[in-house]
């Protein structure tokens, strides 16, 4: 047994990298963010249907979750444009560092969507986040538009997660990914339609690009999803949610490997993503040694 825990915890590691790269991959890719997210879409649903055929996994669901699902896919539709919209006019580090508020976003939430009381210990975490973006809001004015569009995405993740929790409570991970990634296309595919940019143009990109995409689709949506689901059943809650915090820490080493100075923040720009970093973590430990404490007594 504790082979395969471990076994499962560095598959783990890999599937955070993977999720790291993916914002080097959206650097990489040169179209705009609008068909990238509409690509990865496509491609990705494609996918997993494909691994839902072959595992012969039903499909048939009513229309009322139907409809939820495809809500969802509206909000990670959201999620990704402003993501890849933030590397577009800023740069990985800057979208990777404001994507870890993510967490308290969720926190200041769940508490609305659950119907439970708000804890302290979480807005004064949240407060020490906040400051953490004063620092990099203040050092890096250049990258502003970059770090609004990040805070934004940080937020849709924040929402899509707390409602697909609750789906993944009464419905198979692979279609509940299947439906919001159609959906989530399908909205995409109605705004190019009305926008008058569903055309040949839309089809016509460089080689290199294709490559990414296909990369982007597979291995950074189809797999890592499929495989943190696998991984999930040997691993407790909290060592999985305190790896997937290493996720800007990855994609941001990443970032300076393949873009060199380009990707070369300042000193203070580092302190703040290490405070928010640091905050994100020292919320998961808290909020499990309370959970233990509950458990024991």
């Amino acid at each position: 047994m504790p082979n395969v825990k471990l076994k499962n915890y560095l598959h783990l590691h890999f599937i955070v990298f993977i999720w790291g790269f993916t914002a080097v991959l959206g650097a990489l890719i040169t179209i705009d963010a609008i068909p990238l997210v509409w690509y990865r879409m496509l491609m990705a649903s494609g996918f997993i249907f494909i691994f839902i055929y072959i595992r012969k996994i039903p499909l048939k669901i009513p229309k009322r979750v139907l409809f939820g699902f495809l809500f969802a896919g509206l909000l990670i539709a959201l999620h990704w444009l402003t993501f890849f919209k933030a590397i577009k006019v800023s740069n990985v580090s800057i979208t990777l560092a404001m994507m870890s508020t993510g967490a308290f976003f969720t926190a200041i939430m769940e508490p609305f969507f659950y119907k439970r009381k708000v804890i302290w210990y979480e807005l004064f975490f949240g407060l020490v986040v906040i400051f953490g973006l004063l620092i990099i809001f203040n050092i890096e004015a250049d990258h502003t538009l970059g770090i609004i569009y990040g805070l934004i995405s940080a937020f849709l993740s924040a929402v899509f997660s707390i409602i697909n929790g609750k789906f993944a409570k009464e419905h198979n991970a692979s279609v509940i990914s299947f439906y919001e990634l159609l959906g989530g296309m399908g909205f995409i595919s109605i705004y190019l339609a009305l926008n008058g940019d569903f055309s040949i143009d839309l089809f016509k990109l460089p080689a290199m690009d294709w490559v990414w995409l296909v990369m982007l689709a597979s291995v950074c949506t189809a797999y890592a999803f499929i495989a943190s689901v696998a991984v999930m059943k040997y691993l407790s809650p909290y060592t999985v949610m305190l790896t997937i915090n290493l996720e800007p820490v990855y994609g941001i080493l990443l970032a300076f490997v393949v873009f060199g100075e380009k990707e070369q923040m300042s000193h203070e720009f580092y302190l703040g993503a290490v405070i928010i970093l640091l905050t994100v973590i020292a919320n998961g430990i808290v909020k499990n040694s309370k959970r233990l404490k509950s458990t024991l007594s």
